[in-house]
């Protein structure tokens, strides 16, 4: 487990320094940093086993989501929150590795569909168990109510970005 308390300790004196410096964003701010990089170490920790990193989870992932199983690499980009020079390396290694597929659109022949192939459904449905483990492990010490309060206040965080 991260300790915070330094983190915290020298936010407090930047405040010190420079009292005009805002704490309690700061704070949050970084609160998330540091969850992301758990939640990141601890994915790619739970992925190695099946040969994955956590970017290439998220891909599956978002593919496993679409009704068909099937994204235009920019939607593939905005699901999984990469930028699209990452998606291609990323589905470029998914597809060497056999669990992705790259076609052309059947509505536009110019565009790109990518899709989850039957060994790459074989794999999530291998790992999810994994997964649903994991993830009631990182948010054990939040109750239901707390956890849907949490989402909520992140995607307001989220909206603000986009004004």
């Amino acid at each position: 487990m991260s300790d915070f308390a330094p983190t915290e300790a020298r936010l407090d004196v930047t405040r010190g320094k420079y009292p005009a410096f805002p704490r309690a964003p700061a704070i949050l701010v970084r609160l998330i940093k540091h969850l992301y990089k758990e939640i990141h170490d601890e994915a790619n920790a739970a992925m190695r086993p099946h040969g994955l990193n956590h970017p290439e989870y998220n891909i599956l992932m978002m593919l496993y989501g679409a009704p068909d199983n099937t994204l235009s690499p920019s939607e593939l980009a905005g699901a999984a929150g990469e930028k699209s020079a990452n998606v291609t390396r990323l589905t470029t290694q998914l597809c060497e590795k056999g669990y992705i597929a790259r076609a052309g659109s059947e509505d536009d022949r110019r565009k790109v569909a990518l899709s989850l192939t039957a060994e790459g459904v074989a794999l999530i449905e291998r790992f999810l168990p994994d997964i649903v483990t994991l993830l009631q492990r990182q948010t054990r010490n939040l109750s239901a109510g707390e956890q849907a309060q949490l989402e909520g206040l992140l995607k307001k965080m989220l909206v603000g970005f986009g004004e």
